[in-house]
């Protein structure tokens, strides 16, 4: 017989500011990721697999982007939220956003991770990167370590990093560019993250209960 899983019982769902239609579930506990200790778990797993969620949360970003990123030739998704890039994409080609592509239409591409555990593009999808005015798009931004690889692997083939759009961030920008996010702190009442041997949770004893990362959680 199957347990339990306490994590996921325990999900409490949040709302959008300003649109109830977007929401996601998250979890208050101990948490390790690769870079930092966090107090929630927070699950985005539906905006980036149901189409009608990735949908409703393409919109939002839609309205979170309009009048602050003016041009997008290419979304570079990051963290499986290539069904998200695909919708957002949709959305940004209604109008109101540039494109310089030749075909009228945004390219949706994500970077390969070789054996060492660099970001690189395929010759095949360069010509979506070179030259191209780019719309990073991420599933949740902490410490904001995955999107510098990514702008600095988008720089180094030719592209240009115009903004970060995420479903849930902690970082109003990274290196001079803006995030625009669904979600922030304001919304996790007492998100916090702590530098791992800074955490206060470790230092009441309490125990980590999985480490997580943008794909889910394994419990220890």
């Amino acid at each position: 017989m199957m347990q339990q899983d306490d994590i996921k019982s325990r999900m409490v769902k949040f709302y959008a500011r300003g649109d109830e239609r977007v929401t996601i579930n998250a979890t208050q506990g101990h948490f390790a990721t690769s870079q930092s200790h966090i107090n929630y778990y927070i699950d985005v797993t539906r905006l980036k697999v149901r189409v009608s969620e990735a949908q409703e949360a393409a919109r939002a970003l839609r309205q979170r982007l309009l009048h602050n990123v003016q041009t997008v030739d290419t979304i570079v998704c990051l963290e499986g939220t290539e069904v998200l890039g695909a919708f957002l994409a949709q959305e940004l080609e209604r109008g109101d956003f540039l494109m310089t592509n030749t075909h009228e239409t945004m390219y949706v591409v994500e970077p390969e991770e070789n054996s060492m555990h660099q970001l690189v593009f395929r010759d095949n999808v360069r010509l979506a990167i070179e030259g191209k005015n780019v719309l990073v798009l991420a599933s949740t931004v902490t410490t904001g370590e995955t999107v510098k690889r990514s702008m600095e692997c988008i720089a180094y083939y030719g592209g240009i990093v115009g903004g970060v759009a995420a479903i849930f961030s902690t970082m109003t920008e990274i290196d001079g560019r803006v995030i625009y996010p669904i979600f922030d702190q304001v919304d996790l009442p007492g998100y916090a993250t702590y530098a791992p041997n800074e955490c206060p949770l470790c230092k009441q004893g309490m125990p980590i209960e999985a480490i997580v990362n943008a794909y889910g959680y394994s419990k220890l």
